[in-house]
């Protein structure tokens, strides 16, 4: 209790008493004896008057607040104004009780330990929680190097096989026909390990890596992406029909929009109609200021009724040839949410699948940024 008047004391512990109130406490009225006190008596609630001979309620709630004492401050003063009593409880303090109304001072001092002890356990929440945010920080970036590491360690050796079986299947000669079947299994096999591995490359890089807008080439890019995949058995049979109407730039992530198309093509590409004459995909898009519309069809194999809920789920396969390990669709519906979009399917089995994708187009978001270099 910091207060120098005795007869004040009295009254302040008759009226704690009289309302049941059980505690001990100790008096002070100077400044050296209020620091001693709290590092020594440890008081659960500070009583105040305000002014005092050598020392104020004011310069004890800085001296609190300075030391990290985490205990309710409670004004027990005279009259005082209305202003005056604002600025304490800006200034730190839990509440003020007049002089002449102790009646509320029990109460007051039960509320603001309650209400201390709510912003204690906050406190702790939000400090177990930044500690907790912090250690998934680090085990995510530790997970993305180790994906990265062994991704492309694994990778290398990979090829180095896959070249070399290539080169056996090309020296092959008539003696050696009996290990033809053989080497096929191998490379198949080869294939598919390497594209599990780049499906959990892509969805690595975009489950953690922020987005980054840019300009894009949607054209180029598309025309790009069919440049890689012209390796693929089977693309050389394929039809490609690329329509792009920009009435404006598009602005959007080219890293997620290569993996979008990347996975689209391909599976098209894996999933074609091989007995069908004409074997085709086709991708229409428009971009508006506000938004990319995308249309990518196929005459492929399509897609059953019973599947096509369940495309874009994690590690799903439709068939047991399928290669990879059945996150390609799923990566490319975590792409496009990333990117604020949405995508639909539609399929009938034996004939194709459609998909529409809608992309914002975040061009406003650039020449905010060009702007704001320009002017500093």
């Amino acid at each position: 209790m910091l207060e120098d008047l005795q007869d004040d004391v009295g009254l302040i512990e008759h009226a704690l008493s009289r309302d049941g109130v059980h505690f001990t406490s100790i008096q002070v009225d100077s400044r050296d004896e209020f620091v001693q006190a709290l590092q020594a008596f440890l008081p659960d609630v500070i009583l105040s008057d305000h002014s005092l001979p050598q020392f104020n309620s004011i310069e004890a709630l800085k001296i609190c607040k300075e030391h990290g004492y985490n205990v309710p401050f409670i004004l027990v003063t005279g009259t005082v104004s209305e202003e005056f009593a604002v600025s304490c409880l800006k200034q730190g303090a839990d509440d003020y009780v007049l002089k002449s109304n102790l009646a509320r001072l029990s109460s007051a001092i039960a509320n603001s330990m309650r209400q201390r002890q709510v912003e204690t356990r906050r406190r702790q929440a939000e400090t177990a929680l930044r500690k907790q945010n912090e250690e998934l920080t680090k085990i995510n970036k530790e997970l993305d190097s180790f994906v990265y590491s062994v991704s492309h360690n694994l990778r290398a050796p990979l090829m180095s096989v896959l070249g070399l079986v290539q080169l056996a299947k090309m020296d092959d000669d008539n003696h050696q026909k009996l290990f033809h079947e053989y080497f096929n299994r191998i490379e198949h096999s080869i294939y598919k390990l390497d594209e599990t591995l780049k499906e959990i490359l892509d969805y690595s890089r975009n489950a953690r890596s922020e987005v980054c807008i840019e300009r894009v080439n949607l054209r180029g890019l598309i025309e790009e992406t069919f440049d890689r995949m012209r390796y693929l058995s089977g693309s050389e049979g394929m039809d490609k029909e690329i329509q792009v109407e920009e009435d404006v730039p598009l602005f959007s992530d080219a890293h997620r929009l290569i993996v979008i198309f990347n996975n689209l093509i391909s599976n098209s590409i894996k999933y074609r109609a091989a007995t069908k004459e004409r074997q085709f995909i086709r991708i229409n898009v428009r971009v508006t200021r506000t938004d990319a519309f995308i249309h990518f069809e196929d005459n492929g194999i399509g897609i059953s009724p019973e599947l096509i809920t369940k495309i874009f789920d994690m590690f799903f396969r439709a068939t047991a040839k399928s290669e990879g390990a059945g996150l390609g669709l799923y990566i490319v519906k975590e792409a496009i949410d990333k990117l604020g979009g949405a995508i639909q399917v539609r399929s009938n089995f034996g004939e194709g699948t459609t998909f529409e994708i809608r992309l914002p187009n975040k061009q406003e978001i650039v020449p905010l940024i060009t702007t704001q270099q320009q002017a500093s």
